[in-house]
């Protein structure tokens, strides 16, 4: 009896262990920059919520802590906690292209968030939304255009 107990305990942890993992998404999103002269170009990525106030950062492109400031409003947020909850890897420079990896809650979709990469270049204008897209199952199958550095962003969901 006590082996019996053992193995439906340990079949329901798998099945919360499972559940937990469904609980989030993985989408590859690939920005592509405009052909811009100057430095590289910091890039953040935020889940704002349904009243327009910062959540979560999910992705930063820079990671010299220095420059975080340029990012005037997502600056407000940061300096609450003094640090990033996400993923930092290199600034992009004008004309590349960068592909990064985002972990999005399943349960923020189609919920009235938004996604919205800022950007900033050194000496020159900060965009705050240079970028700015509902966390929706659509928007998140397509292509968004940007507003300042950044020329588009594409995101394609990765398959379990």
């Amino acid at each position: 009896m006590k082996t019996f107990l053992n193995i439906c305990v340990f079949g329901i942890l798998l099945s919360f262990a499972a559940t937990a993992d469904a609980q989030t998404s993985k989408y590859k999103c690939m920005l592509q920059m405009n052909a811009y002269t100057g430095e590289e170009a910091y890039v953040v990525v935020s889940l704002i919520n349904p009243k327009g106030a910062y959540e979560k950062t999910l992705y930063m492109m820079g990671d010299d802590k220095q420059w975080y400031n340029s990012f005037k409003e997502w600056f407000k947020f940061f300096s609450k906690t003094k640090k990033v909850n996400a993923k930092t890897g290199a600034s992009v420079g004008g004309g590349d292209r960068s592909m990064v990896n985002l972990e999005i809650d399943d349960a923020k979709l189609n919920k009235g968030y938004k996604l919205r990469f800022e950007s900033a270049v050194e000496d020159q204008k900060y965009y705050v939304a240079d970028i700015e897209i509902p966390l929706t199952t659509e928007a998140l199958a397509g292509k968004a255009d940007g507003k300042g550095y950044i020329k588009y962003i594409r995101f394609s969901k990765v398959q379990p």
